[in-house]
């Protein structure tokens, strides 16, 4: 199974969906560290549904098209849990701020600030909405929080991720963009 399977098997573990409203979610909350096209997303349905890990039903609307609304199915749910234990495969980091960093000992030092802190803001940026985000949780969610058999736990662990994500490349932009404008010594050039 793909990835993005099993992140369509997370969401209906949580609430059965239409297909629109798994695109949405896939925006949305799981869209922050894990993203799918909305073609993809219909496909992939598609071959859970044939593998016997979700089934549909059909809705009946007024004034617009019947929409099926998917839920995971037990095996479906067997194979999340499975998949949630075992390690993710091996994947080489693909980071081309770091990779910029690596060799912005060549650059001129104003332009290459100004790069990595307008990179810094966006992180800033993220980190704000994920702080509000986090105030939120903590406020309607309270002890659900603290329960790592619940879903608000969840959603609230990987949200930390994400906080503490943001905050270290946030942290890192504003040094480095400190560092080669000429307001922070740095200790050499060169080397590794």
């Amino acid at each position: 199974m793909t990835t993005l399977g099993y992140a369509i098997l997370g969401l209906l573990a949580r609430e059965s969906l239409s297909g629109y409203d798994l695109t949405q979610r896939m925006k949305g909350r799981v869209g922050f560290f894990w993203s799918a096209r909305h073609s993809q997303i219909y496909p992939e349905l598609a071959r859970l549904e044939g593998d016997g890990f979700v089934t549909h039903s059909v809705v009946e609307q007024r004034d617009r098209p019947d929409k099926k609304v998917y839920e995971i199915t037990a095996s479906g749910l067997q194979a999340l849990k499975g998949w949630i234990t075992q390690p993710p495969p091996e994947k080489p980091t693909r980071d081309e701020l770091t990779l910029k960093a690596y060799s912005v000992w060549l650059a001129d030092g104003g332009e290459a600030a100004r790069v990595f802190r307008e990179e810094g803001l966006k992180h800033e940026e993220q980190l704000a909405r994920y702080e509000e985000i986090r105030a939120r949780m903590e406020d309607e969610w309270r002890e659900g929080i603290s329960d790592p058999g619940s879903p608000q736990f969840a959603s609230y662990a990987t949200l930390r991720r994400g906080i503490i994500h943001e905050r270290g490349y946030a942290e890192w932009c504003r040094w480095l963009a400190e560092a080669v404008g000429g307001e922070v010594p740095i200790s050499g050039r060169g080397g590794a």
